[in-house]
């Protein structure tokens, strides 16, 4: 029996189509990973599956008395309480039955005599015994502790509200409610973002041994690749559905793009031949094929798109970079008794794409902040070569002017590649971000998370820098507009320091690695060395 079903469903919000005739269901043990492009539905799903919005037309049932557990970075907690707190009453019956174990423990040792009463409790141990073992209680502490510490909660975040948490710890607070949680089905809304290395894998370990069905949306491709069982993708209204891991559907999608070309030749070809035998033009005019002249003008224009690295190559075609961009001498930077990083020397050099790695909190973004003068460094000097151009995408994200239309802050940047650049390159460029000419009509305070993250990306990729800072760049950006990213990062003629816990993307830029916290380093040690 199916846990949850969606059985041709269709739905418009605000006047604007997201699915059509959808077709969904799942069974028990499923690991679906749900992708797409932002905006195209899949947290509109998950809001159908929680009857959180309606469909126009087609039914979606879940099975009677399934539990449900939902996270995503809006997830609230009780904020008067420690996550310690939270965790703890997770196992209301748990300590139920500790209790009960103790109040045993108790009257036995008061009275071991061989009784009728003795037995009794004896009996009712050994089912208690079984309790704690279906409950998985004897170690619960152990797994909340874990839980926290792969997490990255030290002992001040235990202890402190929720609250007074930032809303990164918060979210990774909700996570480690969810998973604790153990529901039946688990609907997880990009569960990684907000995650280190070592958190996204203690993530997977846990799916391991996690024996419920979860529906998971995330752009993580290798957490995809570890996770899930089946892909279903979110395309034209429609749901596509892929047997396997990421991996395997990307193999199977090109498969069907090649199918779906050879279908449009075919077509075309028909049309031609169709159009062969229609004589005249009044004919033609009363044919049913009433735009059949258009289709055949089209495809007659119609030809192989660029390939996207020479759109990028355009695009950077004009931009001269000196050879040594920075030179970094002896930087040390400590809060407290905690030591950052000491005596850290070396050179951002053009065509170096530096990814910077380590746990939460270890110092990675505090050292972009000291490269970029946001913050001063204890000891040492950071030394920028003269006229080295440094843009930072999260400051560019974080100073978007919400009365500015998409268009005017990606092209009205000074400096601007989009200045020399052709009009038709850069309206290439633009359009691998997925903007169309309405969007980039739009005020930019009408975008959502995911949209502004695209236009501070264009906007810092556009920038004219010979230097680009990034800061979890893949966190708010769907699957497409990452891997076009990733592919302009790799055409950049300049260098690239990035922060990412993304795996795959960091093993598809980058060239160099800062490692924060390598095995047997001494506190504020960092490593350099070739990716």
């Amino acid at each position: 029996m199916s846990l949850i079903r969606l059985n041709d469903v269709s739905i418009r919000l605000e006047n604007t189509q997201i699915l059509r005739e959808a077709f969904f269901r799942l069974e028990p043990g499923d690991r679906v990973g749900l992708i797409g492009k932002n905006g195209s539905g899949k947290s509109t799903i998950l809001k159908l599956i929680l009857d959180q919005v309606s469909p126009d037309t087609g039914e979606v049932t879940l099975d009677e008395g399934i539990t449900v557990g939902y996270f995503s970075q809006f997830s609230e907690l009780n904020g008067e309480l420690t996550i310690t707190e939270v965790l703890d009453a997770l196992f209301v019956a748990v300590k139920a039955v500790e209790a009960e174990l103790a109040a045993i423990d108790a009257a036995i040792a008061l009275d071991s005599s061989a009784s009728v009463e003795l037995d009794r409790l004896i009996s009712r141990q050994g089912e208690l015994f079984e309790e704690m073992d279906r409950l998985d209680g004897w170690d619960y502490k152990r797994h909340i502790d874990t839980a926290l510490t792969t997490l990255g909660f030290n002992e001040a975040h235990r202890v402190c509200a929720i609250d007074e948490l930032s809303g990164g710890w918060r979210n990774r607070a909700a996570l480690a409610k969810i998973v604790l949680e153990a529901p039946d089905v688990l609907l997880l809304d990009e569960p990684t973002n907000y995650l280190d290395v070592a958190g996204v894998e203690w993530l997977e370990a846990w799916f391991k041994s996690f024996k419920g069905a979860a529906i998971v949306v995330s752009h993580d491709r290798k957490f995809l690749d570890a996770v899930v069982t089946r892909i279903i993708e979110v395309e034209n209204f429609h749901l596509h559905e892929y047997p396997g891991n990421f991996g395997e559907y990307i193999v199977q999608k090109q498969f069907r793009l090649k199918t779906l070309e050879a279908q449009f030749v075919h077509e075309s070809e028909l049309l031609a031949f169709e159009a062969e035998g229609i004589a005249d033009r009044r004919e033609a005019a009363k044919a049913e094929s009433r735009q059949l002249g258009n289709q055949l003008a089209h495809i007659k224009k119609s030809r192989t798109p660029r390939p996207v690295d020479q759109i990028i190559t355009e695009i950077y075609g004009n931009l001269h970079v000196k050879d040594v961009l920075c030179r970094v001498d002896g930087l040390a930077k400590s809060y407290g008794d905690k030591v950052l990083f000491a005596n850290l020397s070396f050179e951002v050099r053009r065509g170096n794409r530096i990814v910077v790695l380590g746990s939460n909190g270890s110092g990675k973004t505090t050292l972009l902040r000291v490269l970029t003068g946001e913050e001063t460094a204890d000891h040492g000097d950071v030394a920028w070569a003269s006229g080295a151009g440094v843009v930072s995408y999260n400051q560019i994200l974080a100073e978007l002017d919400e009365s500015d239309t998409v268009s005017h802050a990606v092209n009205a940047m000074p400096g601007s590649l989009a200045l020399t650049a052709t009009k038709k390159s850069v309206n290439r460029f633009l359009t691998m971000f997925q903007f169309s000419e309405a969007d980039l009509k739009q005020k930019i305070g009408n975008l959502s998370g995911g949209q502004r993250a695209r236009v501070a990306m264009a906007q810092c990729l556009l920038s004219g820098a010979s230097v680009l800072l990034l800061d979890e760049p893949t966190n708010h950006l769907d699957m497409s507009s990452t891997q076009v990213m990733e592919r302009a990062l790799v055409h950049f003629p300049g260098a690239v320091v990035v922060v990412s816990h993304d795996r795959f993307f960091t093993d598809k830029i980058a060239n160099r690695r800062l490692v924060f916290g390598s095995e047997g380093a001494v506190p504020g040690e960092i490593e350099m060395r070739a990716a």
